[in-house]
């Protein structure tokens, strides 16, 4: 583990001869850099004057891939996590232990392991209710990724019921999104957002039963993934992946079920990140469908 600094705070870095990653020391737990080998650009947004003003003092965005609990209303996603971390030094990895939020007593905990034989990485993102109520909520994994990219959404294709007589897919649009945004760009077998960039901010989701998303970024492709649970519910009118995009970054973010967790009961999420480095941009979409086919599929 080495040390370096991400725009004022302190930074510790995991690394193997795949991967580059950097997380913050002393704040989060925040994931703020990820490099493929041999590479110096990095893959995650960086947003370190992005901030909002709350009843707790600024929640600085940062950039990044951060932890939050849906659903979101401002008195408790917003709550900043400026300081108090316990880190862990784990084998191949690290452990990232935030301390219990005021009112919503929830410790937000992520594990990361690197993998050893490929470019990828896991993350367990747990909650745990500390206080002396119930809580309900679900994980929500967030990865802000640099812009001037396109995020793949991957759409269920063919029926899903016998007859073929019932919906398939849905789409969830949040009040700021417009359908008619040059981002968005739709098709049967996948979405697909950018890479061009608007100030408006825009969002979707939906339920993804590929349990992926993907986004094309230069020469790399970066993909997480993440169990689906079809048979339990989920928040948002029912989305287990969104992706939101401003001028500043666009977001990949996956949730698990919604949970009510008793207190001292904790709940997991996971996902696996691969990261794809040295490819041909595609020009076209099916240059692009024959890299999902090759690399995602």
């Amino acid at each position: 583990m080495s040390s370096g600094d991400f725009y004022g705070l302190p930074v510790h870095t995991l690394e193997n001869d795949y991967l580059k990653l950097e997380y913050l020391a002393e704040a989060g737990p925040r994931l703020v850099r990820l490099f493929a080998a041999g590479s110096d650009q990095n893959i995650l947004a960086e947003a370190p004057e992005t901030f909002w003003e709350t009843p707790y003092g600024r929640f600085y965005i940062r950039g990044g891939h951060r932890l939050w609990h849906a659903p979101e209303k401002m008195a408790r996603t917003y709550i900043p996590d400026n300081d108090g971390l316990v880190v862990t030094e784990l084998p191949e990895g690290v452990r990232l232990e935030a301390p219990q939020e005021p009112d919503t007593a929830v410790h937000k905990t992520m594990t990361i392991h690197l993998h050893a034989d490929r470019p990828a990485l896991t993350i367990e993102h747990t909650l745990l209710n500390g206080g002396v109520w119930p809580v309900e909520l679900a994980p929500w994994a967030i990865t802000q990724v640099r812009l001037g990219g396109t995020a793949v959404f991957p759409q269920q294709v063919g029926q899903l019921d016998e007859d073929g007589l019932l919906p398939n897919r849905q789409l969830t649009l949040w009040p700021y999104t417009r359908l008619n945004d040059a981002r968005l760009h739709l098709d049967d077998d996948y979405i697909l957002v950018g890479p061009d960039v608007d100030a408006q901010a825009f969002k979707i989701g939906c339920f993804n039963r590929h349990g992926w998303l993907a986004y094309f970024l230069d020469d790399v492709l970066f993909v997480k993934r993440f169990p689906v649970r079809e048979d339990q519910l989920y928040p948002d009118f029912g989305c287990n992946a969104e992706i939101y995009a401003n001028d500043k970054f666009m977001e990949l973010e996956s949730l698990g079920p919604l949970t009510l967790l008793q207190p001292g009961q904790s709940v997991s999420h996971s996902e696996t990140w691969e990261v794809h480095g040295r490819l041909t941009p595609p020009q076209t979409a099916d240059e692009m469908r024959g890299l999902i086919n090759q690399y995602v599929l």
